[in-house]
């Protein structure tokens, strides 16, 4: 669509979504909301409406900014939009630099076909095939790697940590094997997360830890049921680009190559071996553990083509009042994945609730900020990243590069596809238990006559796969909550019909755009839940801390020791 067609369109919609209950629902939240304490106590609904948080979503969500992918005109246009909307509500620019954006460099690394996975113990060879057995890339920005008759090792669950006094690797040195672990955590009750995955169990972790061991390559092994996922997501575009950060090395400090296999894979590795792949997986179960050689010798060669770009995360900022050297951040992504020429018919990928609605918010909770005459007693950063389609790319860069030091920052706040579907009693934790910001919640959800529940799926590690926990990593108490389930005025169950058709029909396809029958009025009572949960933050002098269990809490007691 054109801009000239978008005023009209933003006028129809929001006349359908926001002209009726939903305008009365928020109207009346703003009236029966006590206020908070502070200096950024204010008339919320004089910042936060659906009519304001619809338009800026149907914006960034039309035609017209082209699918929003990094790199391209549509990221242009993004970035001016966002940096537009910020210095009109009086905002400054929150690069110290005294810009807008913070640059994040990108390497985009597609694989093209090769001759294989080749494996050989003795007289036994095989070549596995990519998609079918196996999928594998490289993050090393070059032209060619190569892995040459490296052995295959049996690693458990892969994890070393010692918060849980367990280790899967004890003092074996594995430099130039190839690693074979389980995807998850060890299914055990009394440790790690019981049933909710930490961040030892994920893939991405299994190959980070590969890396400082020296390993030549990481493979993690598929199974549907500890991965939440078909082995299609993984292994259905063996060639497809992909994106990375360039580090100073090119990122050859990673392993040669990594992927995964199918579990059907393991098995035949497993039988080369002489072996039994369930036994084995019974053993990793045990804090006795020890990786197990198989004898079994693997070569894999990956040719790629390179392109470099030059992507941007948006920063703005409200200097603080009394400790502007305290940030607390607001974060949302706001790329998408851009145009498929490929396809028939419609070819953009809009991302209206995935992530224009989340960005949108920023925008929302901004407005609500700059209300009262005086800013928060501390500051107020607002970072709208690039790149997390791509794996939280630049989130990850600032959490590497922070603008702000770790240190000084009280919490990270992210916001990630918001509520379409109506007002609810509550929302949803993910990670819940992970820190002191449990607490701010709480207070925050009380205050506005609410209730909190905790991620009904917490195995599939939704905590580990948004923009949060690049900040996490960071040692940054960070803090995601998804739309509640108990609709008001609607049938139980109606929240997790939504989300399943919307996971079905709308996730990562072409399809996710601005609907007619949509209903902020709970997008607006969730982001007011940021904003008074933010006030709290900025206006108070606490800081709140990871919990004893949590994998990032060493990290800010470094930063910050008692």
């Amino acid at each position: 669509m054109t801009r000239s067609a978008l005023p009209l369109l933003v006028w129809c919609v929001a006349a359908v979504a926001c002209g009726g209950a939903a305008d009365r629902e928020a109207d009346a939240l703003h009236e029966s909301a006590p206020p908070a304490d502070g200096a950024a106590t204010a008339d919320i609904a004089a910042g936060i409406s659906a009519a304001t948080l619809l338009e800026a979503t149907a914006m960034l969500a039309s035609d017209e900014f082209e699918g929003r992918a990094p790199g391209s005109d549509g990221e242009t246009k993004t970035v001016e939009y966002l940096t537009e909307q910020f210095a009109a509500l009086g905002l400054t620019p929150g690069n110290p630099d005294g810009t807008w954006v913070q640059s994040v460099p990108l390497v985009g690394i597609t694989p093209l076909p090769g001759d294989g996975l080749f494996v050989t113990r003795d007289s036994d060879a095989r070549t596995f095939e990519p998609a079918a057995d196996y999928v594998a890339w490289t993050k090393h920005v070059v032209d060619e790697v190569a892995v040459e008759d490296a052995e295959f090792v049996f690693v458990g669950y892969g994890a070393r940590a010692p918060e849980y006094d367990w280790d899967d690797y004890g003092d074996v040195d594995l430099s130039g094997k190839i690693l074979l672990s389980l995807v998850n955590d060890p299914p055990l009750d009394d440790i790690f997360g019981g049933p909710a995955m930490t961040y030892y169990g994920r893939w991405t972790y299994k190959h980070e830890i590969a890396a400082e061991l020296g390993a030549a390559g990481s493979l993690v092994i598929h199974e549907p049921g500890p991965a939440g996922y078909p082995w299609e997501v993984v292994g259905s575009t063996p060639y497809a680009e992909s994106f990375d950060l360039v580090a100073a090395d090119d990122n050859l400090s990673r392993a040669t190559f990594e992927g995964w296999v199918q579990r059907a894979t393991a098995e035949r590795l497993f039988r080369m071996a002489g072996r039994d792949f369930e036994a084995a997986k019974q053993q990793a179960a045990d804090r006795a553990f020890e990786p197990i050689p198989l004898g079994v010798i693997g070569s894999l060669r990956i040719r790629n083509e390179l392109r470099r770009i030059e992507s941007q995360n948006v920063v703005a900022k409200i200097e603080g009042s009394a400790a502007p050297d305290e940030v607390v951040m607001y974060v949302a992504h706001w790329d998408h994945m851009g145009v498929d020429a490929s396809l028939d018919g419609d070819q953009i990928f809009n991302g209206a609730a995935d992530n224009a609605t989340g960005t949108a918010g920023l925008i929302e909770i901004a407005r609500a900020f700059m209300a009262p005459p005086e800013p928060p007693r501390r500051s107020i950063l607002f970072l709208a990243v690039t790149a997390e389609e791509q794996g939280l790319l630049g989130s990850r860069h600032y959490g590497e590069n922070p603008l702000y030091p770790a240190a000084q920052t009280v919490a990270a706040l992210n916001m990630d596809v918001l509520n379409q579907w109506g007002r609810t009693r509550d929302l949803t934790i993910v990670g819940m238990g992970q820190s002191g910001l449990d607490a701010v919640a709480a207070e925050t959800a009380a205050e506005l006559g609410r209730t909190l529940a905790p991620d009904p799926e917490p195995e599939k590690g939704f905590y580990y796969r948004s923009d949060h926990f690049s900040f996490a990593k960071a040692g940054i108490p960070a803090f995601y909550a998804d739309p509640g389930v108990e609709y008001l005025d609607k049938p139980p169950g109606y929240g997790i019909e939504k989300r399943a058709e919307y996971t079905a029909n709308d996730y990562h396809a072409v399809s996710d755009e601005v609907k007619p029958d949509w209903d902020l009025s709970g997008a607006v009572e969730d982001l007011t839940f940021m904003y008074r949960m933010g006030v709290r933050l900025a206006d108070g002098g606490d800081w709140p801390a990871w919990s004893e269990t949590s994998e990032f809490r060493a990290v800010r007691e470094e930063q910050r020791p008692q």
